[in-house]
């Protein structure tokens, strides 16, 4: 890129390259992080909120403990009613040697046992009750921190970020990935602790019961474990792909909604409803691919518990006709235990399907969170509180991806209170110019400065302060009109923000709106014709 001065007017800069001067987008070159890197991240995540998930984590415990007393209640009831039907069968055994008055009926018995169900029952209810509410406010702080924690990342990184993302895809790691991400923590770390805690209380239970029984009955378990593993290497390729194909409906979505007088304007909207519909489809078909997966899995997975029920009924069938094994606190409370344990061991699949997709979804969540920021403020800033006006350009060049360089050796200089035009072809660089003065870019060679002071060296906020933009197109916030006119002044008074709008001569138009300056324009400044959205 070549600058030089016109010679009829020395204060008109002609700027010409042949390469163009637009951004292009660029790959990612975040490095590859592993997942086993991802998961102590993820792990670090939980243990921000270590103390409500433990809290959750206890009650569900509770919920187990009071579900093992309800079923061991139940047991101990059948057991009385058989003694009652058979005397030649097995006195009852009462938990913790307790028992009832030696002249109590078995219909008393019953009645208490059953009053104590219905107990535990209720006990039951409101610990599930209070369970899930806590849970749910785990898992809506953990997201309303996540999604605030990236927006306020969004607005810390330059432009060359948005130059190598679509909007699509931000919007996506912002609203759908970060809800990936908290399911790690209540679908992963709370459920896998919930889970372990749970089997491991079963399995004591169990084992007290009968060591045997519980030994054969277990032993397709590491069978499951083998079947997770396979299922978590089929099924993270798909997620990463689905992630993909929801960023590409969302772009076509968002274009269409930005473009729609476009659209209109070529009478396109036939095409537009297929090319949505296809994008949809993909996704879809996507999808279908994952839940086939799954439901082979899942049914493999039940068939191998199932086997564990075939074996009781067979070896707890006989051990209860030698009366080994009482038929109610034994063979039937055994039974449950093992068909929870079975139920325990199917979440593996729930759990591995959540790893998946928590990965994904964190891998381009941390993208964003680990982006570089390249514009900051020095940790020393040299003060700016009003600027001059003096610019210079002292040899900048600049690309805005290696190998194509925009700028080259660019040197010239406005006085404060002189005027100068930048004429050049399309894409040769002279809103790049603009750009640098403003730091939305750093050039990587050359300085510029402001009355005297590179621009490096001046805080990002306090040098756009004192700087006016106009943008060739004009961006509306879906706000009053007031809040729009003083977007880069808060503080700006109604006499400050009345005379800026009758020097952009829009107070005209302004005063005729239904509530005035109050007046709250639509998106975009929808309700506004083209020629009001450009003033404000």
């Amino acid at each position: 890129m070549r600058a030089t001065l016109d010679p009829r007017n020395p204060r008109l800069v002609k700027i010409s390259d042949s390469k163009p001067a637009s951004p292009a987008p660029q790959s990612s070159t975040q490095e590859a992080v592993s997942n086993r890197q991802l998961l102590v991240r993820l792990v670090g995540l939980a243990w921000r909120y270590r103390f409500h998930s433990l809290a959750v984590v206890g009650l569900n415990m509770l919920l187990v403990a009071a579900s093992l007393s309800t079923l061991g209640l139940t047991g101990l009831g059948v057991d009385v009613l058989r003694h009652q039907v058979d005397a030649t069968a097995a006195v009852p055994h009462w938990p913790f040697g307790i028992t009832p008055p030696t002249g109590w009926s078995g219909r008393q018995q019953v009645v208490l046992l059953a009053g104590l169900v219905l107990g535990c029952a209720a006990l039951n209810a409101f610990l599930r009750y209070v369970a899930t509410v806590s849970a749910s406010d785990l898992t809506q702080k953990i997201v309303i921190q996540l999604r605030s924690d990236v927006y306020a990342k969004l607005q810390r990184l330059s432009f060359r970020f948005y130059d190598s993302n679509d909007s699509s895809s931000i919007i996506n790691r912002t609203a759908g990935d970060v809800q990936s991400v908290r399911a790690f923590v209540d679908g992963v770390i709370i459920k896998v602790l919930t889970v372990a805690l749970t089997l491991l209380v079963y399995l004591g239970y169990m084992l007290s019961m009968h060591v045997p029984l519980t030994v054969v009955c277990l032993a397709t378990t590491p069978l499951l474990w083998v079947g997770a593993a396979i299922f978590s290497r089929k099924v993270q390729p798909a997620y990463r792909e689905g992630s993909t194909l929801v960023d590409e409906m969302i772009l076509t979505l968002a274009e269409n909604v930005q473009g729609q007088q476009v659209v209109k304007g070529f009478a396109r909207e036939p095409e537009e409803v297929a090319k949505f519909a296809a994008a949809n489809r993909r996704i879809r078909d996507q999808k279908d691919r994952i839940f086939w997966i799954i439901s082979t899995f899942q049914p493999v997975m039940g068939f191998l518990t199932q086997l564990n029920m075939l074996i009781l009924i067979g070896y707890g069938g006989y051990l209860v006709i030698n009366g080994q094994l009482m038929l109610g606190a034994g063979m039937f409370v055994f039974s449950n235990l093992l068909h929870e344990f079975a139920n325990q061991v199917g979440q593996i699949t729930n759990v591995a399907n959540t790893i998946q997709s928590s990965l994904i979804a964190a891998r381009r969540v941390f993208e964003v969170l680990d982006a570089k920021e390249e514009v900051v403020s020095p940790a020393h800033p040299v003060p700016l509180p009003r600027a001059r006006g003096a610019i210079r350009f002292d040899r900048v060049s600049f690309a805005y991806h290696s190998g194509e360089p925009v700028l080259s050796d660019v040197s010239f200089e406005v006085r404060p209170g002189e005027c100068l035009g930048i004429v050049g072809e399309t894409g040769a660089g002279k809103t790049t110019l603009l750009n640098l003065i403003s730091r939305f870019y750093d050039a990587q060679s050359g300085t510029v400065s402001i009355d005297g002071i590179d621009v490096r060296r001046l805080n990002v906020d306090e040098l756009r302060r004192n700087l006016g933009l106009v943008f060739q197109e004009a961006f509306l916030f879906s706000h009053t009109v007031a809040a729009n006119i003083s977007f880069g002044r808060p503080d700006a008074g109604d006499d400050d923000i009345e005379r800026a709008a009758r020097l952009a001569s829009a107070h005209e138009f302004i005063d005729g709106l239904q509530d005035r300056y109050d007046t709250v324009i639509g998106e975009h400044g929808c309700n506004l014709s083209g020629g009001q959205r450009q003033r404000l």
